[in-house]
């Protein structure tokens, strides 16, 4: 038996009405796509990590979602592990046609606006062919991620700044606007409004430079902590509270803790 069938078999078990177990007896479709997100995140930071010897295991969790999605399916009638594989097949054969035939691409870049072709044409003969070019973005993908794949859809369509300094100047504009907002007291939902279209205008400034977003926002997550937690550590050395010190003496350490956890991401 391969290990893709004993884990089928070991799902299917699970799931048995008579003696699997009752917390994956009760779980639906719906119920598991926390758990599906949330496996997906904990591969992406194995990787963000370097953690190869973890990264087995997560993605095995993430590899589990799928055949427990599968596993629903065949209980429902709809279809099973094997109907998932063949249209994964299916979909990598008909949108690599320089592979499986006789199309020529010149470089990666070409790839992946042919690749973005493929997928418009399937959206277009999926909806009729008069659907948004935004069609498809799913609204589950967390927000960062989200607006530069709107971005993405509208740039190719041709609605995009023409220079990196409209970038830069559209970043300023809705600084402006929500400095504006904080000035005359606005309410929280005009703040909302206008701290929205700041990162929205962020997002895109990152990718006109070639910048994944979610990745960099990831990388500077990544880089506060470890900048908070040794300035933490330093003051607890001294037998400092942090919630007793000044500003400007928090600072001085931060700029410390700074200078200490320098080229980690390098």
């Amino acid at each position: 038996m391969s290990h893709i069938d004993r884990l089928l078999e070991i799902m299917e078990r699970l799931r048995n009405p008579e003696d699997g177990c009752p917390w994956d007896r009760d779980q639906t479709f719906g119920s598991i796509v926390p758990h599906t997100l949330e496996e997906a995140y904990e591969v992406a930071d194995a990787i963000d990590q370097e953690d190869w010897q973890a990264l087995p295991e997560e993605v095995g969790d993430l590899l589990f979602q799928v055949v427990f999605y599968a596993q629903l399916g065949k209980e429902a009638g709809c279809f099973d592990f094997g109907d998932i594989v063949a249209a994964a097949n299916a979909k990598l054969v008909r949108r690599h046609p320089h592979v499986f035939g006789d199309e020529e691409v010149r470089d990666a870049a070409d790839q992946s606006r042919r690749w973005e072709a493929h997928k418009a044409a399937e959206r277009a003969r999926s909806q009729g062919g008069d659907g948004s070019v935004l069609d498809g973005v799913a609204g589950a993908f967390p927000a960062v991620q989200r607006a530069g794949k709107l971005q993405g859809r509208a740039e190719r369509a041709g609605f995009e700044w023409p220079r990196d300094e409209d970038s830069f100047a559209k970043v300023d504009e809705e600084l402006g606007e929500l400095r504006h907002e904080v000035a005359e007291g606005a309410s929280l939902q005009r703040l909302e409004h206008e701290a929205g279209d700041l990162l929205f205008a962020a997002v895109g400034l990152a990718r006109r430079l070639g910048v994944d977003p979610e990745t960099a926002l990831r990388t500077s997550n990544r880089r506060f902590e470890r900048r908070f937690r040794h300035m933490e550590n330093q003051l607890t050395q001294q037998g400092l509270g942090m919630e007793e010190m000044e500003l400007d003496d928090l600072k001085v350490h931060w700029q410390a803790a700074k200078r200490a956890t320098d080229g980690a991401d390098e």
